[in-house]
């Protein structure tokens, strides 16, 4: 492991939209085939952590997980169009001019005072940390954070760069479409899919990610008579913690 490169910081949003006649849908994204890592694969929200992030986190608080919080709030804000953890909350005009702004590569603390808005972090609950370990192009060292659609929210939209398309979907619909050959999971968006499918409310999700340990999660091969299985720790809150080495889409 010692050849492997360093991890990149990165950060992830689990958008969840609650239903009274049904689970909760989630947002799902569908990465661009260009793109190098995870291409074609249905994901949450979220990506690396940017200088800027650290910066702004910097102001009002400490720790790599206010940064993580950072990035996941402008993430969202630049793949789907949604603003979660944003005070006040923007009109949909002020948040497109905000989007807009991002893409054109401006610094989301200079964006963020110039439309009057402050980082509301606190509203995004920690559910899970990611760090692969295998040969890949790049590794990341992702967090997870659970947050529910904010009241009057504009429907999500696709940036058309690094998002194809994104949708609302329980995650039981999530994986019976990947199981079909309809969709493709990386590893750790199945393992976190199938935990959160348990959970019909947003409420009950949080519940399940305070009543688990937040450790960084690095999937090992276990060596089993009936085959190489790729495996995560247990007791972390996964109902599945194992998958044959062969049918894995490893990230």
């Amino acid at each position: 492991m010692t050849d492997l490169p360093d991890a990149i910081p990165a950060a992830t949003l689990i958008v969840m939209r609650d239903r009274v006649d049904g689970p909760a849908d989630l947002l799902m994204v569908e990465r661009a085939k260009a793109m190098r890592f995870a291409a074609g694969a249905l994901v949450f929200p979220g990506g690396r952590i940017d200088p800027g992030d650290d910066v702004l986190a910097a102001t009002i608080g400490d720790g790599d997980d206010l940064a993580a919080r950072v990035a996941a709030i402008r993430e969202t804000i630049e793949e789907a169009g949604l603003a979660i953890g944003l005070s006040p909350t923007p009109s949909a005009a002020s948040l497109a001019s905000i989007r807009a702004a991002l893409h054109a590569g401006e610094p989301f603390a200079d964006v963020l005072a110039a439309a009057g808005i402050a980082l509301d972090p606190g509203v995004l609950v920690p559910f899970a940390r990611w760090r692969p370990a295998h040969r890949h192009a790049r590794i990341f060292d992702t967090r997870f954070y659970l947050a529910a659609l904010p009241d009057g929210s504009p429907e999500p939209t696709a940036d058309e760069g690094e998002t194809a398309r994104l949708f609302w979907s329980s995650a039981a619909a999530v994986l019976a479409s990947a199981d079909a050959g309809r969709a493709i999971l990386i590893y750790p968006t199945r393992r976190n899919l199938e935990r959160l499918a348990q959970h019909r409310h947003f409420a009950a999700a949080v519940v399940d990610a305070a009543a688990h340990p937040i450790q960084a999660i690095t999937p090992f091969i276990e060596r089993r008579p009936d085959g190489d299985r790729l495996c995560i720790p247990q007791g972390l809150g996964y109902p599945v913690t194992s998958e044959p080495l062969s049918s894995a889409t490893r990230g």
